[in-house]
């Protein structure tokens, strides 16, 4: 069939950067058409003619969409031309963001390669988070509860450290804690601190086929208890006894990702602030 849809198709990203972002933006368009698969062709730390030149023979070896973000204004120029001559469409990605920019703000920008990756304060803000993080996974809470941003709960495979290291990249320092409900409860957090507490919890069936996994991953003899459906309902439900008696927010993770999961999470920590923040004005007042 002459009209049929391809079943794939070429994504060429080219930055004078890390490309993350074009690496995001192109996932947010692709998976819109789930019919075509796209092979990405990454094209990193593009900022000299000679580079630009070797991505262009990549383009003409195998034609495709071309997405870039590029700030010097001959390359993009370049590429742009080249992209004309083989007859493939080529976007910059940023533009009309920043058309918006300057439209509203009535200034002109300022183009700086890899700006969102300065070393200024917010980025050793962000290592820092990771270090903690890291240094705080799995149960090893800070000797002062206060020291960390966030304390994520759950039983074990509910994506406690994959939620907390993305967090931590996004520069809120996070401990994690396991939820065993053979095990007490660390005193750390039922004392006062300024800590945001929240647990996180999955269906059974989500659980145990995390579990699974996992242990033939580990090779661990206890699968059978491990991925017992009656243990794990009632790891959830002790997990919801111990969060309505302190109060604090259960979030089912099931049918979410890692990225949605934080962003749950961070909505919640603002609101909390933010209601802070108004009993403060309240007593002001």
């Amino acid at each position: 069939m002459a009209n049929a849809l391809p079943s794939f198709f070429h994504l060429h990203l080219v930055s004078d950067s890390t490309g993350e972002t074009l690496t995001t933006i192109a996932k947010a368009a692709s998976v819109q058409y789930a019919v075509v698969r796209p092979i990405e062709h990454v094209h990193p730390l593009v900022r000299t003619t000679r580079q630009l030149k070797r991505v262009v023979q990549e383009i003409g070896q195998a034609p495709g969409i071309v997405l870039y973000t590029i700030t010097n204004r001959d390359l993009s120029e370049e590429l742009e031309r080249k992209c004309a001559e083989l007859k493939v469409p080529c976007l910059a990605v940023l533009q009309p963001v920043m058309q918006v920019f300057e439209s509203y703000l009535g200034a002109p920008r300022t183009p700086t390669v890899a700006g969102q990756h300065v070393l200024d304060a917010e980025y050793f803000q962000r290592i820092d988070a990771l270090n903690f993080s890291m240094a705080h996974d799995d149960g090893h809470l800070p000797e002062d509860l206060s020291d960390a941003d966030i304390v994520i709960l759950g039983i074990s495979r509910t994506s406690k450290t994959p939620t907390s290291i993305y967090l931590a990249q996004r520069g809120y320092k996070v401990t994690n804690v396991p939820l065993v409900p053979s095990l007490p409860l660390p005193e750390q957090l039922t004392k006062e601190h300024t800590a945001f507490i929240v647990c996180l919890i999955a269906s059974p069936d989500r659980i145990a086929e995390i579990r699974r996994h996992r242990a033939m991953l580990m090779g661990d003899r206890d699968l059978d208890d491990y991925v017992d459906r009656d243990r794990i309902n009632a790891e959830i439900a002790y997990s919801r006894r111990i969060c309505a008696k302190h109060r604090w927010p259960v979030i089912d993770v099931t049918r979410k990702s890692v990225e949605e999961s934080a962003a749950t999470i961070l909505k919640l920590l603002h609101d909390r602030r933010e209601r802070a923040g108004e009993e403060v004005d309240d007593a002001d007042g």
